[in-house]
C-alpha cells in the first residue's frame, strides 16, 4: 500500500492510498470519490506527460510518498 499526494495547484492537495498494481483509472476513481469531481474530467501528469489510465503505477515507477499533478478537462 502506498501513498500518493496530488496537487491541483489551486490550493488543494489530495492523499491517496493505493496499490502500486492499481492503474491510473483506478486512482482516478479514488481521487474523483474524495473530491467529489467527475472521473472524466481528471487528468494526471507529472511534468508534460500525461499518464495513460490503463498503466499501472508500477509501470510508471510511481512510489510511496510522490506528488503528481492534477488537472480538470
Amino acid at each position: 500500500m502506498i501513498e500518493v499526494v496530488l496537487n491541483d495547484r489551486l490550493g488543494k492537495k489530495v492523499r491517496v492510498k493505493c496499490n502500486e498494481d492499481d492503474t491510473i483509472g483506478d486512482l482516478k476513481k479514488l481521487v474523483a470519490a474524495q473530491t467529489g469531481t467527475r472521473l472524466e474530467k481528471i487528468r494526471i501528469q507529472k511534468w508534460y506527460n500525461v499518464y495513460k489510465d490503463h498503466i499501472t503505477l508500477k509501470d510508471y515507477e510511481i512510489h510511496d510518498g510522490m506528488g503528481l499533478e492534477l488537472y480538470y478537462n
